[in-house]
C-alpha cells in the first residue's frame, strides 16, 4: 500500500504541460476583431488565445499613411513574442498578409513558436524580395478594374502609402460565401492598410532553428484575393509540413469558422502541441 501511494504521489508531481497558446494575426485592412468566432471556439475548448492588432489596424490609433516600414507595422507582434515566457511556446496563425508577419516571426523567434499556420496567406521564405515573390504572394485584382481607394501620405507625386478595397467590391472579392451580417460588421471595422510598409517585408534568417518550426498551410479553395494557384505556387516553393483544404472564400473565419477551428486543432495535434 505504501508503495502504491508513493507511485501515485510521484505521478501527481509530474508537471502538466500547459495548454497551447494561440496567437491570431489578421490580414490587410482587418484587425483582431475578425477572429471573434475563432477566439470563442478556442477559449471554450480550454485553450488560451491572443488576437493582435498590428499597427494602424483594429483599435490601434496609428494612421496607415504614417507607416513606411514593415517593422513598424509588425511591431505589436514583435512586442508580444518578446514578452512571451522563455519556457513556453505559441501557435501562430496568420491570414492573408498576416503570413508575412508569421514568416518574420519564424526568422526572429523560432524557439518561441511550436507551430505556424498560414490561412490563405502569403508564405514566402524571405518575404517580398523578387518579382516571383510579388507574383505569388501579392493579390492581383486588376481584372476587376479600379478596386482600391488609395492614400498618398507622402504626397501625390510619390507611391501610395495606404489602400483599402472599395465598398462596392468587398463582398464580391473578400467574402462572397460569408453571411451578410459578417459583411456588415466588416463594413464598420475595416481600415486602410499600409501598403508601402507591407512592400518592405524582406527577411533574412536570423536564427539557425528557423527550419525547425513546423508550418501548416490551409488553402482557401474559393479565394478571389489570394487565388488558389498563388497559394499552390508558394507551397511548391517553400513546402509546408502539412497542408489542408478548406471550402471558403478569402475570409474563412466568417464563411466556415467551425471547420477552420477544427483544422487548427488538427494541425496542433499533428505536431504534438496538444
Amino acid at each position: 500500500m505504501a508503495e502504491e501511494n508513493h507511485q501515485e504521489e510521484t505521478l501527481n508531481m509530474k508537471p502538466r504541460r500547459k495548454p497551447p497558446h494561440f496567437a491570431l494575426i489578421h490580414g490587410m485592412s482587418l484587425g483582431s476583431w475578425c477572429w471573434y468566432k475563432i477566439k470563442c471556439l478556442i477559449e471554450v475548448s480550454g485553450f488560451t488565445v491572443t488576437c493582435i492588432d498590428l499597427k494602424s489596424s483594429g483599435i490601434d490609433s496609428s494612421s496607415a499613411d504614417s507607416l513606411t516600414s514593415f517593422d513598424q507595422y509588425n511591431q505589436p507582434l514583435v512586442d508580444f513574442l518578446s514578452s512571451f515566457p522563455e519556457q513556453e511556446q505559441v501557435i501562430l496563425v496568420g491570414h492573408s498578409a498576416g503570413g508575412l508577419s508569421l514568416t518574420s516571426a519564424i526568422h526572429r523567434f523560432p524557439k518561441k513558436i511550436c507551430l505556424a499556420v498560414f490561412i490563405g496567406a502569403s508564405m514566402l521564405r524571405y518575404g517580398l524580395q523578387t518579382d516571383e515573390d510579388m507574383k505569388d504572394g501579392v493579390p492581383d485584382l486588376s481584372e476587376h478594374g479600379d478596386v482600391y481607394e488609395l492614400g498618398f501620405g507622402l504626397g501625390p507625386e510619390n507611391p501610395p502609402t495606404s489602400a483599402i478595397i472599395k465598398p462596392e467590391f468587398r463582398r464580391q472579392l473578400l467574402y462572397h460565401m460569408s453571411p451578410q451580417q459578417e459583411c456588415s460588421l466588416a463594413a464598420l471595422m475595416m481600415r486602410p492598410a499600409p501598403i508601402l510598409a507591407l512592400t518592405t517585408a524582406k527577411f533574412e534568417e536570423e536564427e539557425e532553428d528557423t527550419e525547425h518550426v513546423p508550418r501548416v498551410y490551409i488553402k482557401t479553395l474559393h479565394d478571389r484575393v489570394m487565388k488558389p494557384e498563388q497559394q499552390e505556387a508558394m507551397m511548391k516553393r517553400w513546402p509546408p509540413n502539412q497542408a489542408y483544404e478548406l471550402d471558403s472564400d478569402h475570409c474563412p473565419f466568417f464563411s466556415n469558422p467551425f471547420v477552420l477551428f477544427g483544422l487548427l486543432i488538427k494541425a496542433a495535434v499533428s505536431v504534438g502541441s496538444i
